[in-house]
């Protein structure tokens, strides 16, 4: 029964985690309640043994069907996925507590932005080419990919909106762009996971066949309808994400 329920748990989240992000707000709580007596470090690390193949499967879908600017996307996965590192290290000396009352307002101020902006992400209009269009890549993925590794919810969220807002993207591409970019700080941080036997592969395995299926599901539903769709998904994600954080922040 246990596998059941976190199986069809990690199908579900790479469902919606194909798209716009915002797995983990399904995958981790079923975990964290079907485990309660787990090191939560091993539900974690469990989580990311799943989750990667998913962003994984979705960027290679992603590929076949929209435009990747790989001269921007490589050298900005690398800087997530090094930065990630780093973000991992610092929450072994600093706890991250402190952010956990700010993060529903950083959420809501994204959400505030995007509904606010109507037109936001439903073009593709890069502000940038070449080496500025790289550099800012970088830049994103270094700051998100450091936050992954140092905290974490919501950080698929946080890289479509960065593509959108600051590269100029369309939702359908800047969630593209962001399949490549957590691919890599899930990497990191699940070698490190790994190294510190903070995994159970019996149910990692079964796990990421799962989350494999629901991310194909979902970004064939992405491609099929579009940009307005992906928006109205990454809305009610941000949406969900903000009743999340905020109960964890200030009524648990």
């Amino acid at each position: 029964m246990e596998l059941f329920i976190v199986t069809l748990a990690s199908l579900m989240a790479g469902f919606v985690d194909s798209m716009v992000g915002g797995g983990g707000l399904i995958l981790i709580p079923a975990l964290l309640a079907t485990f309660p007596t787990a090191h939560p470090a091993t539900l974690f690390g469990t989580n990311k043994g799943a989750s990667i193949w998913g962003t994984g499967m979705a960027t290679v879908q992603y590929a076949r069907r929209v435009t990747m600017p790989w001269h921007a996307l490589v050298p900005a996965a690398i800087a997530g996925l090094l930065a990630s590192l780093g973000g991992a290290w610092l929450v072994t000396v600093v706890s991250p507590d402190y952010l956990r009352k700010i993060l529903p307002a950083i959420l809501l101020l994204v959400l505030g932005y995007t509904l606010a902006k109507k037109e936001l992400g439903r073009h593709h209009a890069p502000l940038f080419s070449g080496a500025r269009e790289a550099a800012v890549a970088c830049a994103i993925g270094a700051v998100i990919g450091f936050y992954d590794g140092f905290f974490g919810p919501g950080t698929g969220s946080f890289f479509v909106f960065c593509m959108v807002r600051f590269l100029g993207y369309d939702f359908l591409h800047a969630s593209a762009a962001a399949k490549l970019l957590n691919t890599a700080t899930n990497f990191s941080a699940l070698m490190l996971f790994i190294a510190k036997g903070h995994i159970w592969w019996h149910f990692a395995l079964a796990m990421a066949i799962a989350n494999v299926v629901g991310s194909m599901a979902g970004t064939h539903m992405a491609l099929k309808h579009g940009t307005g769709f992906v928006r109205g998904m990454f809305i009610a994600v941000v949406s969900a994400l903000i009743l999340k954080t905020g109960y964890d922040a200030f009524l648990r």
